[in-house]
């Protein structure tokens, strides 16, 4: 059983205090649920997850004072299968000038949460509040609330959010584009570029800022070389959860190593002429190792781009324990803002 989270020496104790109250301080017991689980049994018990973790996401914007100085809007747009994505527009309330803009994809292993969950609009009105125009996109899950629609389909809402954006860069007053996210949303970042660069559209993004990523699909057997999906297992984040997940997101193995799903296994030739990317993990975070390595491969594929460890926290911590650590959140914010203007 792995060390309790709260005798770890390496964590901040406000996020041990902030997890506490939900048993996630003391080391989770095995997962009951694993990639061996039949997909139907996936998806509900991921559905039953995502409703009960509501109270702890909401402790994640407790108590803070509303964001100044933002406009929200909310535009509907057709897909190109014809189903409706919705996308939520924060901007600056005083801009008069381009700024800018965040295509900004939320977490949940791309099988659940929403855009609408309020650490994420919270997450868009902080980065409206310095400056950027922020478009969240509602894509199809593979399952939850937004599901069961499996790879590739939120995958293909986000290219299209992309494309409507870009259409409308003088519309929305944005002069760049950054795509952002976090796990699953950081995957969905990374590998709306890689799909953007094979259809020949890679022009519509100016660069990449990946939270977290959660991109390997390896969780199921664990390779030896992104060792954190041991040594951290079990701190916060379940492995063989998310080997479940994964299944939930690619239930066809012929994905497994398809780098639009799992931008890990992406080849030097798939990122070799990328735009500029940021690559920014937690410590604790099993995911750690694997968004390391995909930034090596980004550097050796010639891609310019750098990386930054978030000591001291967990994984998703910023967006997801904001009142907990605002200062750690606010350097995290204040990296894409600085990232975007860089461009």
């Amino acid at each position: 059983m792995s060390t309790a989270l709260r005798d770890d020496p390496r964590v901040d104790p406000r996020l041990v205090a902030a997890v506490e109250p939900f048993g996630l301080a003391d080391p989770l017991p095995p997962s009951a649920l694993d990639a061996s689980a039949p997909l139907e049994v996936i998806r509900s018990v991921l559905g039953k997850l995502e409703a009960g973790s509501a109270p702890m996401i909401a402790t994640a914007t407790h108590g803070l004072a509303p964001v100044e100085g933002v406009e929200r809007s909310v535009e509907v747009v057709t897909g190109g299968d014809g189903h409706e994505i919705t996308l939520h527009v924060h901007r600056p309330a005083d801009a008069d000038r381009p700024a800018p803009g965040v295509l900004h994809l939320h977490g949940g292993g791309g099988v659940m949460m929403a855009a609408v969950d309020p650490n994420y609009v919270r997450w868009r009105d902080e980065l409206a509040a310095l400056g950027l125009v922020v478009v969240g996109v509602e894509f199809r899950n593979g399952a939850g609330r937004l599901g069961a629609h499996p790879f590739p389909a939120g995958l293909d809402d986000c290219a299209d959010a992309l494309a409507w954006v870009d259409a409308r860069r003088d519309v929305l007053g944005i002069d760049r584009l950054v795509v952002s996210g976090d796990s699953g949303g950081a995957n969905l970042a990374i590998a709306t570029a890689l799909r953007a660069k094979r259809e020949g559209v890679l022009d519509r993004i100016d660069g990449v800022h990946a939270m977290c990523p959660y991109i390997s699909g390896t969780y199921a057997a664990p390779p030896e070389d992104l060792r954190s999906l041991v040594d951290n297992d079990g701190i916060l984040v379940s492995v063989a959860l998310m080997g479940a997940m994964a299944k939930a997101y690619t239930p066809d193995p012929a994905d497994s190593c398809n780098p639009l799903a799992w931008p890990y296994h992406a080849t030097a030739e798939d990122l070799s002429g990328l735009p500029p990317h940021v690559i920014s993990v937690n410590e604790l975070d099993p995911l750690r190792d694997e968004g390391l390595a995909h930034y090596r491969h980004l550097l050796a594929a010639g891609v310019p781009a750098r990386a930054r460890t978030v000591n001291g926290t967990f994984h998703a911590a910023e967006t997801g324990h904001f009142a907990a650590i605002p200062d750690v959140a606010r350097s995290t914010l204040a990296d894409v803002a600085a990232f975007a203007r860089s461009l």
